[in-house]
């Protein structure tokens, strides 16, 4: 027979090849140890795979150990043959040094697992924020059909009466304890009030952010980014993606004719309508570039910036993301949006119909929580993307800059939205803590606080470490937020306005690590600019002489990681992984 026979079904290749029946033996053999027929295997239906982020180890995920059985039961009806295998875990809390590590640890694992095992298609289980990417990034690899299922945040979360946002709470709690107006137990009963019930964070973090733009990108079912966890519609939709990934097999839709550049910009535009995190850029450019679509961080202020905030959602807001659920969550953003001519209504949606199909009516529930086009939050609320004489680019959120932060630092008479303020330099988060009440430092209200050595190489792994509180004096006095700036992240549940992802980082060369307390930094929004008052001889000068700690490398993971990984800039991605398109389409060598 032909050995070059083409299968209809990928699978074939392992279970129901004729042209190698000891291989096709072998394959069916194991399976059928705890109850597997040859009738399933050989039947001719898909094989599906579902990707299980959910462990004990990822709260935030672990919602998923429950919705499997409805994924399955919608992967059966529908004529398809489930199979469940675990992904690397990932929780942002608790893993250390960070959990920006893992993001491309599990991406290279699943790639593995979809390329070297029989799936026809997959279900992506996301929640925590760097499995919505790790997940993304593999099926832009291995670009067999793929639909994403969102575990949900959590139900909105209180604490003495009033909303306490996850993660939120965590910087409020710092900030009143630093004041004095909270002890240690006040403190803690504070932060465990935010975590409710199963989901993740219930503001519009990195999870949710990544979520929403994962169906902003068109690669879940509309609807399915910011359904509560505990919801029963959330089970709903799991059997109902279930039941759709065995028809994208049928219909041989795959990421490529979905995650386009029309739809990479319908994510950017998603991102500044809701307040979406600053980690969003570089795990949108990270997807992009397996992808083999152009994306880069200047698009984001240029595709991004000039959009408005609609989502009324903590931290650039007031609500959680139940109440951003209730009024209509991503589908009412998006059909806001398109009333204003602002969405590729012609991108693709995983259902196999078009996002003006997909979302074509709808708006806002309650314009409280999700503002009308013409009734915004914030005019300009997207990105800004700044350059200078210490990095090539870095990110500035600008939907939570705050009226009180404005009138201190952007509303000078004759220099409005620029700067001019004294670095108090921090070389990494252990020497920020241990420093910042140190008075010696001489920090006022006018300062800008600056951590380095928190880039991918430097951490490694990219912490988020550059929302800074103030030293406990100024926060006393009601001085909450100081400008801050680094080569590190912040997360998204934080409201710092923060100067972040800057690249190159200081570990690799940039110029971030010649800076020394007391220089002046001119921040010129307007201008798109950051520069140290410095000249370049005085600078040359200092890159002879500069020598920087560098966080000792403790594990085989981060010396490869270190020695692969890109800047933020380009999306934190390993860079020699790039280079690898379509890997469904190449059948891998006989086992045996």
């Amino acid at each position: 027979m032909n050995r070059d026979r083409k299968f209809v079904l990928r699978s074939y290749n392992w279970f129901q090849n004729p042209d190698n029946l000891g291989m096709t033996a072998v394959y069916l053999e194991r399976y059928a140890n705890y109850g597997l027929t040859r009738e399933e295997l050989q039947s001719g239906k898909p094989i599906i795979g579902i990707a299980q982020t959910g462990s004990d180890l990822s709260p935030c995920n672990r919602i998923h150990l429950e919705l499997v059985d409805r994924t399955r039961d919608g992967i059966r009806d529908a004529g398809g043959v489930p199979f469940v295998f675990p992904v690397h875990p990932i929780f942002e809390n608790c893993r250390r040094p960070t959990a920006a590590l893992d993001r491309n640890l599990a991406y290279l694992g699943l790639v593995e697992i979809l390329h070297g095992y029989f799936f026809d298609g997959v279900v992506l289980t996301t929640g925590c924020d760097k499995t919505t990417p790790a997940c993304l990034m593999a099926a832009a690899t291995v670009n067999i059909p793929a639909i994403v299922l969102s575990g949900g945040p959590m139900l909105n979360s209180y604490h003495e009466g009033k909303l306490a946002g996850s993660g939120a709470s965590c910087w409020e709690a710092r900030r009143l304890y630093a004041a004095g107006q909270i002890d240690y137990d006040g403190f803690m009963e504070l932060v465990m009030a935010s975590a409710p019930s199963p989901g993740h964070c219930n503001t519009m973090g990195t999870a949710s952010s990544m979520n929403s733009l994962a169906e902003a990108l068109g690669m879940s079912l509309p609807g399915c980014a910011i359904i509560p966890a505990p919801y029963r519609e959330r089970t709903q939709m799991a059997y109902r993606t279930g039941k759709r990934i065995v028809d994208m097999v049928k219909e041989d839709l795959k990421p490529a004719k979905i995650m386009t550049r029309k739809a990479f910009e319908n994510a950017i535009v998603v991102c500044s309508a809701i307040g979406g995190s600053t980690n969003c850029p570089p795990h949108l450019i990270a997807i992009a570039r397996h992808m083999g679509v152009p994306l880069k961080t200047k698009d984001w202020e240029t595709v991004g910036h000039a959009i408005p905030l609609l989502a009324n959602v903590q931290p650039a807001g007031e609500y959680l993301t139940e109440s951003f659920h209730l009024a209509g969550g991503i589908p009412a953003v998006i059909g806001e949006l398109m009333s204003a001519g602002k969405i590729h209504e012609d991108a693709l949606n995983v259902n196999g119909k078009t996002i003006g199909e997909s979302y074509g009516g709808a708006r806002t529930k309650d314009p409280r929580v999700i503002r009308p086009w013409g009734q915004p939050l914030k005019e300009n609320a997207g990105f800004l993307v700044v350059d200078g004489n210490l990095f090539s680019s870095a990110l500035v959120k600008t939907s939570v800059i705050g009226e009180e932060f404005r009138r201190r630092f952007l509303e000078t008479p004759g220099d409005e939205n620029a700067f001019t303020s004294r670095a108090i330099v921090f070389d990494g988060p252990e020497d920020y803590h241990e420093r910042i009440n140190d008075e010696s430092l001489g920090i006022d209200e006018k300062s800008l606080l600056v951590i380095r050595g928190c880039g991918p190489v430097g951490y490694p792994g990219a912490a988020e470490v550059v929302n800074m509180l103030p030293p406990d004096r100024l926060v006393r006095i009601g001085v909450n937020q100081l400008p801050t700036m680094g080569d590190g992240r912040q997360s998204g549940t934080s409201a710092s306005p923060s100067i972040l992802n800057a690249s190159p980082e200081a570990a690799v060369g940039g110029n971030l690590a010649l800076l020394k307390t007391g220089d002046q930094i001119r921040v010129d929004f307007n201008q798109r600019r950051v520069d140290v008052l410095l000249s370049e001889e005085e600078l040359e000068a200092r890159r002879r002489e500069q020598q920087l700690p560098v966080a000792e490398t403790q594990t085989p993971w981060q010396e490869f990681y270190r020695a692969h990984v890109a800047q933020l800039e380009f999306g934190g991605v390993l860079e020699f992984a790039v280079k690898y398109r379509d890997l469904g389409e190449k059948i891998p060598r006989h086992n045996h």
